[in-house]
C-alpha cells in the first residue's frame, strides 16, 4: 500500500491506533475495548499475513453497511468504517463475547480514535472491493472486473454443503445464521453423497449474494462444520411440509407431514444440553469433550443467541455482571431485572449503595451473562448509554437480616417472570438485540390497536407503526428509537391488561 501524504496524516492523528503493532497480550480485555469512545471506525489488529480486503469487510457485513476500509499490510492491521456508530457498537458488543477469527486466526477489534476514515486514490484495490460490496449491499450489480468474487447472483436460492460435520446442524441454526443478512423465506435440508446439504431461499438475489460473500468457507464451530456455499439453479423452492427437514417461513399453516415430525420439545431440550448448557457434545474418539463456538466472520451467533451453546472460553466464568453509567434517578432493581431478563433468568439485582449509578446483576449462569453483556453494553437506558462488563464477584449477597438497604437489593430467584426456566421454551429461539420493533403477546381480544398505541406512547416515545397478527393475540409495535423500545419493554412487560392477561413484551427482528 503506498505511503501517501493522506495515509501519513492519518497516523499522525491517531498515534494510539498505530502504536498497536501486535505486541499486545493474546486476550484483549473488555476494558481495552472501551479505551476509545464509540466510533463508526474500528481498528482491527493481528490479522494474518496476506489477509484480503474482502475478508476484513466480511467481519463487518452482518452488522450494517461498510463504507470504507484501509488495510496496513506491513503492520497486519486494518481500519473498517461502518455506516453508523450504532452498527459499530453492535459489532464491538458481539465480539466482546466471542473472539473474531480470520483464516482461523484470532484477531482483535476496538474503536478507533477516528470518527471517519479518509483515504486517498492510492488505495485503489481496497476501494474496488468496497465498491463491489456496496453495490451488493445496495441491491445493485458490481462493476465488471471486480477483484473479488462478487459476480451478480441470478437466484435468491443458495446451495449449502456442510463439510467436516462433527455436530448436527439443524434447520433452525441455519435460519438464524443466514437471517442476519435478510429475510429467509424457505429452507430444505437433505443428505446427498453422504453430505448434509441445504437449499435456502432469501427474498431477493442481492441478499443471497451478500450472505454467500460473508459466510462461504466459514466454520460454524471451532475447526468443524464448514459452510460451502454456491448459487442454486433453482429460483424458487417448493416446500410441502414444515418440520425438522424443511420449512416455509411464509406459510406457517403447512402440515408437518407423515414420518417427518417437527423436533419434539423434549428432544430440543436434550440438544440444548441441560447439564452442560451446550449443544456441543463429545467428538467421537477424541479426548476433548467440548468444541467451543467459533464466531463466523460474518457472525450470526446463531446457536449462542438461542441459548444452545456455551460461549468459547467462558465455561468457568462468573454469572455476575457489573452495569455502570446508569441513571441513578430512574434505575431500580425491577427495571434492571426486566431488561436483563430478556437474555437470561436474572436471579438477584443490587444497586451499589455508595455508587448508585452502578449495579450488580446475577444471571442464572455464565452463558446468560455473556449473552446479556453482548446485547446490552452500549445501549441507552433512561437517557444514558449503559456499560456492561463481567464482574469479579461470583454472587450477589443479600443484605443481612434486619438491615434496611433502602430497597437497593432484590432477590428474583423465585420470580414467575423468568423466561428461560421451561426446557424447550420458544423464548430460547427468540432472543434478539434491542431493536425499535417490539413483539407483544397475550393481548386480550377486546384490546384495540389504539389502546396499545396509547399505552406505549404514554411510556414515553412515539409509535411509528403497528401490526396485529391474524388472531389478534399477538402484535408488532415499532417505536421511533431503540431507546424508546427499551423503555417500553421495561415499563410494560407483564403489564396487567385486565382479566388476568399480563402483556408479554420482547424485542423482534421483524420490521413493519
Amino acid at each position: 500500500l503506498p505511503r501517501s501524504s493522506g495515509l501519513t496524516s492519518l497516523f499522525r492523528a491517531n498515534g494510539s491506533d498505530s502504536k498497536s503493532n501486535g505486541s499486545d497480550s493474546k486476550k484483549l480485555r473488555v476494558e481495552d475495548r472501551m479505551e476509545a469512545p464509540p466510533s463508526r471506525v474500528l481498528h482491527i489488529r493481528k490479522l494474518p499475513n496476506e489477509t484480503s480486503e474482502s475478508e476484513v469487510i466480511a467481519l463487518g457485513l452482518p452488522f450494517g453497511k461498510v463504507t470504507n476500509i484501509l488495510t496496513l499490510k506491513g503492520k497486519n492491521q486494518a481500519f473498517l468504517e461502518l455506516g453508523t456508530e450504532e452498527a459499530a457498537i453492535t459489532m464491538i458488543n458481539y465480539y466482546s463475547t466471542v473472539t473474531p477469527h480470520v483464516r482461523n486466526v484470532p484477531v482483535f477489534i476496538q474503536y478507533s480514535n477516528h470518527k471517519e476514515l479518509k483515504t486517498d486514490s492510492g488505495n485503489q484495490r481496497a476501494q474496488a472491493v468496497l465498491q463491489a460490496v456496496s453495490a451488493v449491499q445496495g441491491g445493485g450489480t458490481p462493476a465488471s472486473g471486480s477483484i473479488v468474487d462478487l459476480t451478480a447472483a441470478s437466484s435468491p436460492v443458495l446451495r449449502i454443503i456442510i463439510d467436516n460435520m462433527f455436530y448436527p446442524v439443524t434447520l433452525d441454526v441455519l435460519q438464524q445464521i443466514f437471517s442476519k443478512f435478510g429475510t429467509v423465506m424457505k429452507i430444505i435440508t437433505f443428505t446427498k453423497n453422504n453430505q448434509f446439504q441445504a437449499l435456502l431461499q432469501f427474498n431477493d438475489p442481492p441478499t443471497a449474494q451478500q450472505a454467500k460473500i460473508a459466510l462461504d468457507g466459514q466454520n460454524i464451530y471451532n475447526s468443524c462444520c464448514t459452510l460451502r456455499i454456491d448459487y442454486s439453479k433453482l429460483v424458487n423452492l417448493n416446500v410441502k411440509y414444515n418440520n425438522d427437514k424443511s420449512r416455509d417461513y411464509t406459510r406457517p399453516e403447512l402440515p408437518a407431514g407423515d414420518g417427518q415430525p417437527a423436533m419434539d420439545p423434549n428432544m430440543a431440550a436434550a440438544f440444548q444440553g441441560k447439564d452442560s448448557n451446550s449443544l456441543l457434545g463429545k467428538i467421537p474418539g477424541r479426548p476433548n469433550p467440548l468444541c467451543g463456538l467459533s464466531p463466523l466472520n460474518a457472525a450470526a451467533a446463531a446457536a449462542a443467541a438461542a441459548g444452545r451453546v456455551a460461549l468459547s472460553g467462558h465455561s468457568g466464568a462468573s454469572g455476575v455482571l457489573l452495569a455502570s453509567n446508569l441513571n441513578e434517578e430512574m434505575v431500580t432493581p425491577q427495571s434492571l431485572f426486566t431488561l436483563f431478563g430478556v437474555y437470561g433468568d436474572a436471579q438477584r439485582v443490587k444497586i451499589l449503595y455508595n455508587k448508585k449509578d452502578s449495579a450488580l446483576i446475577q444471571m442464572a449462569d455464565a452463558n446468560q451473562a455473556q449473552l446479556a453483556m453482548s446485547h446490552l453494553n452500549g445501549q441507552k437506558m433512561h437517557g444514558k448509554p449503559i456499560r456492561v462488563a463481567l464482574s469479579k464477584h461470583t454472587s450477589v449477597q443479600l443484605p443481612r437480616d434486619g438491615l434496611d438497604d433502602q430497597g437497593l437489593t432484590k432477590d428474583f430467584t423465585n420470580s414467575p417472570l423468568h423466561r428461560f426456566k421451561k426446557p424447550g421454551s420458544k423464548n430460547f429461539q427468540n432472543i434478539f438485540p434491542p431493536t425499535t420493533t417490539l413483539h407483544l403477546s397475550n393481548i386480550p381480544t377486546d384490546v384495540s390497536e389504539e389502546d396499545l398505541r396509547l399505552l406505549f406512547s404514554n411510556a414515553g416515545g412515539t409509535v411509528n407503526a403497528f401490526k396485529f397478527f391474524q388472531d389478534h393475540k399477538m402484535a408488532l409495535l415499532q417505536m421511533s428509537t431503540v431507546e424508546e423500545a427499551i423503555q417500553g419493554l421495561i415499563d410494560l412487560h407483564n403489564y396487567n391488561m385486565g382479566d388476568n392477561h399480563h402483556l408479554r413484551v420482547s424485542f423482534s427482528k421483524s420490521t413493519i
